[in-house]
């Protein structure tokens, strides 16, 4: 069980996204399938589609994922040990603009997948004490738990817009 007082309110549509009831090895597992299921065999023309100008490609989209995980598991390993420093945000448009967008798509799914197993190994070794450490990331309080649910239902979010927008 995740209280509402272990994340800011900003986070909560994520958490929407996923199986509160689940844990979070299997949230973190299931996201992962999801990309591929929906991403692996994405025909070439609509890996860098924007549905609308200024906005990203599917592509950019699977880049900013990646960012996104590498921050959040950072903020849970500081948080996991007790690291009191407020964890800084991240201006993910920035993030992106400045990523090497001639990176191969496949080898992007690739580096997803090995960063997203070698999380799951990380969450597998928290105890429920660690789960329910908390600390600050961004100026907000946050608990391990919350990260690790908050990683699966930012990529299920993402996977819904490319669904609705994209494809």
């Amino acid at each position: 069980m995740i209280l509402k007082t272990e994340y800011h309110h900003f986070y909560q549509p994520y958490l929407n996204q996923v199986d509160l009831n689940s844990t979070i090895i299997d949230n973190l597992q299931d996201s992962l399938n999801a990309v591929f299921n929906l991403l692996g065999n994405l025909p070439e023309e609509k890996i860098n589609y924007r549905y609308a100008p200024n906005k990203w490609s599917i592509k950019q989209l699977v880049q900013h994922i990646i960012d996104t995980e590498r921050v959040f598991s950072y903020r849970a390993l500081a948080i996991s040990r007790k690291d009191k420093t407020n964890l800084p945000g991240f201006d993910e448009n920035e993030y992106v603009a400045n990523a090497n967008n001639n990176t191969n798509f496949t080898d992007l799914l690739k580096e997803f997948s090995l960063l997203r197993k070698s999380n799951i190994a990380m969450f597998k070794n928290f105890t429920p004490e660690i789960l329910e450490q908390t600390g600050n990331a961004n100026d907000a309080k946050i608990s391990v738990r919350a990260i690790g649910y908050i990683m699966s239902g930012h990529v299920l979010h993402h996977l819904q817009i490319i669904e609705e927008r994209y494809l």
